[in-house]
């Protein structure tokens, strides 16, 4: 009987943005034509945004070094200071971006909850805070995250969205998108991401996740937006000169990025699927229609702290997303052997 093959370690499933540039974008990066961007200078940076405000149907969009940026931009230039902001609880503005919304734009984020992280007009609603007496804060902002990272990478379709977006334009609030994972969405809905996109007032998304690119993400809108984006990118000290040899590695990730991300999901399905078979983890495949998969520890006696350390020490790198809550990531540098090796190495610690 053949050997068998050897499966390289360490596997990396803590995120989809622990991706390594490819041969091809390296040496994009090498060549890349570059000028002064912060004078507007730089071709290839041009040429970048250029074409993501093509590909999500918008005027004009604005290179900046990472999503958190981008959306505390987004919220900067639609707030007033002392508004609130309307986001799912699980939201990535909201748990990973340090109070920045209080910070940069003066601005109260109110927590709304979908059970199953999809955010519906109906869940938003109760929160609003538009006639409320003057003492009140009012509502300046929605903010919808697609994929829902900390929901497991749901995805919010093409209906809500736009229900959501049309609900709060005929209130004159303005709503975000922190598309950090849209061309994920795209992908698992068989749309475009404009078209998926296409009733918010600002988009940001990430070249650095599942496209592969090493650094970078866009922010999107119309030419004012992007006018007063620019000038906020300047004020936090988000202007890169040269910045022409990341945006060569986003041109490659921009073209050739949402083709892998089918794979990745199918890798996501089965890994679920065997996952859910397994005694202690807790699990519903049905759940998981992207890249992400968060599931329970809890019967197994083990938190998922030490569950880390354990997994870590055979090989496998993943990340905690509660006390009893592991969350793997699968992405263009695993590959279906190691995702299914990962799988195994878990059903020997069990």
């Amino acid at each position: 009987m053949a050997p068998m093959p050897t499966i390289p370690l360490p596997i990396d499933l803590r995120s989809d943005t622990v991706t390594r540039p490819t041969l091809a974008m390296r040496e994009a990066m090498r060549n890349a034509e570059v000028g002064d961007d912060v004078y507007g200078e730089d071709p290839t940076v041009n040429r970048l945004e250029a074409r993501a405000a093509e590909m999500l149907g918008r005027e004009a969009a604005l290179l900046v070094p990472t999503g958190t940026m981008g959306n505390q931009i987004a919220l900067a230039v639609h707030l007033r200071p002392g508004q609130e902001i309307i986001c799912e609880a699980r939201a990535h503005i909201f748990n990973y971006e340090m109070a920045m919304p209080a910070v940069l734009a003066g601005g109260l984020i109110r927590p709304a909850t979908a059970a199953d992280g999809k955010l519906t007009w109906p869940c938003i609603e109760p929160h609003l805070r538009l006639d409320a007496p003057y003492h009140k804060a009012r509502t300046g902002l929605i903010v919808v995250e697609n994929t829902l990272n900390l929901a497991g990478g749901v995805v919010l379709g093409q209906a809500e969205s736009d229900a959501i977006c049309q609900q709060a334009h005929d209130l004159q609030l303005p709503v975000h998108l922190d598309g950090a994972r849209i061309f994920n969405a795209a992908a698992a809905l068989h749309t475009t991401v404009a078209a998926l996109s296409r009733s918010f007032d600002s988009v940001m998304f990430c070249l650095s996740k599942g496209l592969g690119a090493p650094v970078g993400s866009l922010l999107a809108g119309s030419r004012e937006f992007i006018h007063q984006a620019r000038i906020l990118r300047k004020r936090l000290g988000g202007g890169m000169r040269q910045a022409g040899i990341l945006a060569a590695a986003g041109l490659l990730a921009l073209e050739d990025g949402p083709a892998q991300l089918p794979r990745d999901h199918v890798l996501a399905r089965e890994l679920a699927e065997g996952l859910a078979q397994l005694p202690g983890i807790g699990l519903d495949p049905g759940t998981v229609e992207t890249n992400i998969l968060i599931f329970d520890t809890q019967a197994t006696g083990r938190p998922a702290a030490v569950w880390v350390r354990d997994l870590a020490a055979a090989g496998i790198l993943c990340g905690a997303a509660g006390p009893h809550q592991l969350r793997w990531v699968t992405h263009r540098d695993v590959s279906p052997e190691q995702g299914h090796a990962a799988l195994a190495i878990l059903r020997r610690l069990l």
